[in-house]
C-alpha cells in the first residue's frame, strides 16, 4: 500500500505540472491560482486509497483524482462569490484578487475541466463514473440552494440540516471513493458501502466542523473561533439549541440573533455559555460519535483483508483529529 504522503505528492506534483499557458490569460490565470493554494486534498485522496485498495498502479487515475479536485475547488471559487470572503486558505480569494465576473468565468471553465478530467477513464467504466459524478454535482448545487435558503429562515429543523450538509460535504467524498472502487474493479457490494462509508463520514466531519467553530483552539482550529455565532448560522448546535432551551434560555438565545450592534467576543462567550447549559457539547459530540461509528462499521462490511483497508481507516481517524 502507497502512504498517505506519497499519494498527497503525486496529487500536488501532478497539479503543478498542469498547463495553462493556453490564451486567454485571464481565463486560467485565476484557475492556476486557486488549485496551486493547496489544501489537504482530501477527495483526490480518497479516491486513489479506494483504488490503492484493489489496485497498485494509482498513477493511472490521477487524472480522475485531479478532475475531482478541480471540481471541489470550483466550488469554493462560487461559494467564495456568493458569501462574499475576502480570503481562502491565507490568500485573497479569486473575486478579490481578480473580480467578480473572472470568479464566475473561470470557475465555469473549472467545471468543464474537471469533466474533460474524469472523461479520462476506461471506456467500460466511462458511464458509470461519469453518471455518479454528474448526480453528485447536482446534489451538491442542491446542497448549496438549501444552504442559502436556510439563512433567510428561521425554523430550520435537524433533519433538513443534516440533509443539507450530506448533499454540500458529503456526497463529494463519498463519489471519489466509490469512484475509486469502480476504477479498481470492485464489486458493486464494495463500491455501495464505501459510498455509504463516505456519506457518514462527511457528516461527522461537517459536524465535527461545527463544533470547533465553537470549542475548538483557533491555534489547532487554524481560524478564529466564533464565526458561526457572529453571523447566526444555523448550525446543527444553533438549531438544537433553540429546540432544547428553556423559555428564558431561549429568550436571550433569540435576543443575540436579533441583536445588531452588539459586542462579538461578549455575544461568542454568551452564547456557548447557553450551549454549555442547554447542553448543545455533549449532543453534538455524541451524534459526531454516532456518524463515524457508522462509517467505520460501512467500512468493516468492505470483503477486504482488514490490512487492505488499515490507511483508509487510519487517514478517517486523522481526518476527525483522532490517534491513528
Amino acid at each position: 500500500m502507497i502512504s498517505v504522503s506519497q499519494l498527497q505528492s503525486q496529487v500536488n506534483d501532478y497539479i503543478a505540472k498542469l498547463d495553462y499557458s493556453r490564451p486567454p490569460v485571464g481565463l486560467y490565470a485565476p484557475i492556476e491560482y486557486v488549485l496551486s493554494l493547496g489544501g489537504k486534498r482530501i477527495r483526490p485522496l480518497l479516491m486513489l486509497m479506494a483504488y490503492n485498495m484493489y489496485k497498485d498502479d494509482v498513477e493511472t487515475i490521477l487524472p480522475l483524482a485531479i478532475g475531482i479536485e478541480t471540481y471541489h475547488n470550483y466550488t469554493l471559487l462560487h461559494d467564495d462569490l456568493m458569501d462574499k470572503a475576502d480570503m481562502r486558505r491565507g490568500k485573497e480569494t479569486v473575486h478579490k484578487r481578480w473580480d467578480e465576473n473572472a470568479a464566475i468565468l473561470s470557475g465555469d471553465t473549472m467545471l468543464v475541466l474537471a469533466y474533460k478530467m474524469m472523461a479520462q477513464c476506461k471506456n467500460e467504466y466511462l458511464k458509470e463514473v461519469l453518471d455518479l459524478f454528474t448526480e453528485t454535482a447536482l446534489e451538491i448545487g442542491e446542497g448549496q440552494q438549501y444552504d442559502m435558503e436556510f439563512e433567510s429562515r428561521k425554523n430550520v429543523t435537524e433533519k433538513e440540516y443534516l440533509e443539507m450538509i450530506r448533499l454540500k460535504t458529503s456526497v463529494l467524498l463519498a463519489a471519489s471513493l466509490k469512484i475509486g472502487a469502480i476504477l479498481g474493479g470492485a464489486s458493486k457490494e464494495d463500491a455501495d458501502c464505501l459510498y455509504d462509508f463516505g456519506i457518514r463520514l462527511g457528516l461527522a466531519f461537517q459536524l465535527q466542523d461545527d463544533y470547533l467553530d465553537v470549542y475548538g483552539d483557533p491555534k489547532v482550529f487554524g481560524k478564529k473561533i466564533g464565526g458561526d455565532i457572529l453571523c447566526n448560522k444555523k448550525t446543527y448546535m444553533l438549531i438544537n439549541a433553540l429546540q432544547l432551551a428553556n423559555e428564558e434560555q431561549r429568550e436571550k438565545l433569540l435576543y443575540w440573533i436579533n441583536a445588531e450592534d452588539y459586542n462579538a467576543e461578549e455575544k461568542v462567550k454568551t452564547v456557548t455559555e447557553l450551549y454549555d447549559a442547554i447542553g448543545i457539547k455533549q449532543l453534538c459530540n455524541s451524534k459526531i460519535e454516532a456518524y463515524f461509528l457508522q462509517a467505520e462499521n460501512c467500512l468493516n462490511q468492505v470483503s477486504l483483508p482488514s490490512e487492505k483497508k488499515a490507511l483508509l481507516n487510519q487517514y478517517a481517524l486523522s481526518l476527525m483529529g483522532r490517534n491513528v
